[in-house]
């Protein structure tokens, strides 16, 4: 009986230190719940208080405030939109009062194509781990104020005040959004044409400027830059001003499928061709149906026209020069210069294409304040965006390339109408058959 009682007793005393024990440990969880709650409120308090304070200093120094639809322009440092002194501007007025015509342009593509493209920058966010916007809250701003530089030809600090934040943050974002536009968009809308893409691309070259058997055009493109820290020579291009030289292919709609960016301005665009993946596939027939179609009664791949630097190759044609050493002195023959004709109609479409996409991207049709690195990066985004553009069927005024044409550096000329490089013997066959094409077409007429 007494060692019922004890057992009882000591039954009694451990329910009770285990209950004790657990509800110690429940009164401890909630203090430290508590506590954390209250830090949270405290720092929430302090950044709520800092950043009214921001607000103030940069109301303090802008006092002017200007019509919602005023756009900057090089001249006049105007503030787009609305004042700096609000922060909801794009909620306020830029979702609410913008038209059709204001998207287009201000940001050169339509409303829907502007939030499917955030869309698909989404994925990755638009921006690398260490971008100070990294954060959800923030991400729909980082893209915005990335995609209104490379649309618009305003200055880092003006964008800086419209989404509050430093200029270097606005870089650092354009920056990560043009990694990701590369990275996420470019398996997308630049790659190399398919079989059936380059019979489509031959087709429209055929019926639209009446040269058959090509499938793209090549040309280069420069970009002004700042003075670079080392071999600023070999940045001069031969107008005089620094750029930065890239190589571009178009298909027959005028749309980029290859774009090799990044040589000095000084660079031979013989050099930079030679140097890149499309010297090398076009060379080994890749650019062109296997077996090659027939043209003229033989077996002929599809050619490339390129500028009169280029050496001539049995995938790469160029005109003929005004002085040709093995022409007599009557000059060019008939059937040459029914060639030099047609190719200068059919060439212009890349012409056009650079033209188009300097004036929709206008980042490019001015001197790039970006790091040397980042201007590669830029130029890639640009044709992306610009094909993605032309894809869904975004509106182009023809009144952006009046811009374009008056800016203060021009596009380099040709250093010649002779490539320092010798032309290839098969190429020269290739472009007489093409030479007897044409002069059959003019003795059909």
């Amino acid at each position: 009986m007494a060692d019922e009682d004890t057992q009882r007793s000591l039954t009694f005393l451990m329910t009770y230190m285990l209950m004790k024990r657990r509800r110690d440990i429940n009164n401890a969880d909630t203090q430290r719940r508590n506590e954390v709650q209250r830090r949270i409120r405290h720092r929430q308090y302090f950044f709520q208080r800092q950043r009214r304070m921001l607000l103030m200093l940069v109301a303090r120094d802008v006092n002017t405030d200007y019509d919602i639809h005023t756009w900057p322009s090089c001249n006049i440092p105007t503030r787009p939109w609305t004042s700096t002194e609000r922060t909801d501007w794009w909620e306020r007025v830029v979702m609410t009062e913008f038209q059709p015509s204001d998207w287009l342009e201000k940001f050169r593509m339509s409303r829907e194509n502007f939030f499917v493209l955030c869309a698909k920058l989404k994925p990755r966010g638009g921006f690398g781990p260490g971008c100070p916007l990294s954060r959800p809250a923030w991400a729909g701003g980082c893209r915005r104020a990335s995609l209104v530089c490379l649309a618009s030809n305003i200055e880092y600090r003006t964008i800086s005040r419209l989404f509050g934040v430093g200029s270097s943050t606005v870089c650092k974002c354009v920056r990560d959004v043009c990694h990701a536009i590369v990275t996420l968009l470019r398996p997308v809308y630049l790659r190399s044409p398919s079989e059936q893409e380059l019979e489509d691309s031959a087709r429209h070259f055929f019926s639209c400027w009446g040269f058959p058997h090509c499938m793209g055009a090549v040309a280069t493109l420069h970009t002004a830059i700042l003075t670079p820290s080392a071999n600023v020579a070999d940045y001069a291009n031969s107008d005089g001003w620094l750029s930065v030289v890239s190589q571009v292919a178009v298909n027959g709609l005028g749309q980029f499928w290859d774009v090799c960016s990044g040589f000095p301005g000084s660079t031979e665009p013989t050099a930079i061709l030679q140097n890149s993946a499309l010297w090398a596939s076009a060379s080994e027939g890749g650019l062109s149906p296997d077996p090659p179609t027939c043209f003229m009664e033989k077996p002929l791949r599809y050619v490339l026209l390129g500028e009169p630097v280029y050496p001539l190759q049995p995938w790469l044609m160029k005109s003929y020069p005004k002085n040709k050493d093995h022409v007599e002195e009557g000059g060019l023959t008939e059937s040459q210069k029914a060639y030099n004709q047609r190719f200068l109609q059919a060439w212009r479409v890349v012409e056009v294409a650079l033209l188009r996409l300097r004036a929709r991207w206008q980042c490019l049709s001015k001197r790039n304040d970006c790091s040397l690195d980042v201007v590669p990066t830029m130029i890639l985004a640009c044709c992306i965006l610009h094909n993605m553009c032309e894809a869904h069927g975004d509106l182009f005024q023809e009144e952006w390339q009046g811009k374009v044409t008056q800016e203060e550096d021009p596009q380099p000329g040709n250093s010649g109408d002779r490539s320092l490089y010798p032309d290839h013997l098969q190429g020269e066959e290739v472009r007489k058959v093409f030479c007897n094409y044409f002069q059959q077409c003019q003795l059909q007429q």
